[in-house]
């Protein structure tokens, strides 16, 4: 996920403080990792540096100064470019699940344990989700994050049953090689 677009498209909505900015991304990106103040502020920096944003002013309201940023034209319309332009699949696929089974397999481990394990921990967390998608005041951002989220567990869990029913071929052409 791109911050600074991200940023860009929260300023849109009018100026703001980088507090502000944090709070309502975390707000708006549920599922999302928090973002880091350090990196809402950094961000903020580049799109000043880079014309996108600029400082509309400083304020204390009798607290510690805070800037406000707004966005520019250059920042609405690369804000427009980003949110048409179509994402990519992803050219190659980096799973570390995989990984693991198949470093398992070299370390002599055993595979069929593993995934067993991160079956359970898969579970867990779609346990998880459920419970707060079908919280009785959940917002529609945080039910639509959930099902992202459990849509890509799923196919995980898809994933590991079908390497689980395929170890003893796995494993005969990692020891082979």
């Amino acid at each position: 996920m791109s911050t600074r677009h991200i940023l860009l498209g929260l300023l849109a909505a009018g100026p703001s403080h980088g507090y502000d900015l944090k709070r309502r991304h975390d707000e708006r990106f549920p599922q999302a990792r928090p973002l880091a103040y350090g990196q809402a502020y950094t961000t903020l920096q580049r799109l000043v540096r880079d014309g996108l944003a600029e400082v509309e002013g400083t304020d204390s309201d009798g607290g510690p100064e805070r800037t406000l940023y707004r966005s520019t034209d250059a920042g609405s319309r690369e804000l427009t470019r980003w949110a048409g332009e179509i994402s990519p699949p992803a050219p190659f696929v980096t799973n570390e699940i995989f990984a693991k089974v198949v470093v398992s397999i070299l370390a002599s481990a055993d595979p069929a344990a593993y995934l067993a394990a991160q079956r359970a921990a898969h579970m867990a967390r779609m346990r998880e989700l459920t419970t707060l998608k079908t919280a009785p005041h959940a917002d529609l951002a945080t039910v639509l994050s959930a099902d992202y989220a459990l849509n890509h567990l799923d196919a995980d869990l898809r994933w590991m049953t079908a390497t689980a029913d395929r170890l003893t071929t796995l494993t005969a052409e990692v020891d082979s090689a």
